[in-house]
């Protein structure tokens, strides 16, 4: 019984520290929702161009082959 009282004390306790976290991921992001990352100026191997992040940085995916 003591066990859950501290596993709720601590569950308390994230969900404190969740509360005060400001929101800052953007619910749709195009470039990774397209599996790219931002890099600025242009994009060199392995990785190619598949658009403009919301920074103005090139969204660049990484070429895999099949």
């Amino acid at each position: 019984m003591r066990i859950l009282y501290q596993l709720l004390v601590v569950l308390f306790m994230v969900l404190q520290g969740a509360a005060g976290q400001p929101f800052t991921h953007s619910p749709f992001d195009p470039c990774v929702m397209q599996n790219g990352h931002c890099f600025p100026g242009i994009c060199h191997r392995p990785y190619y161009w598949i658009g403009t992040c919301r920074n103005g940085y090139s969204c660049c995916r990484k070429y895999v082959e099949v």
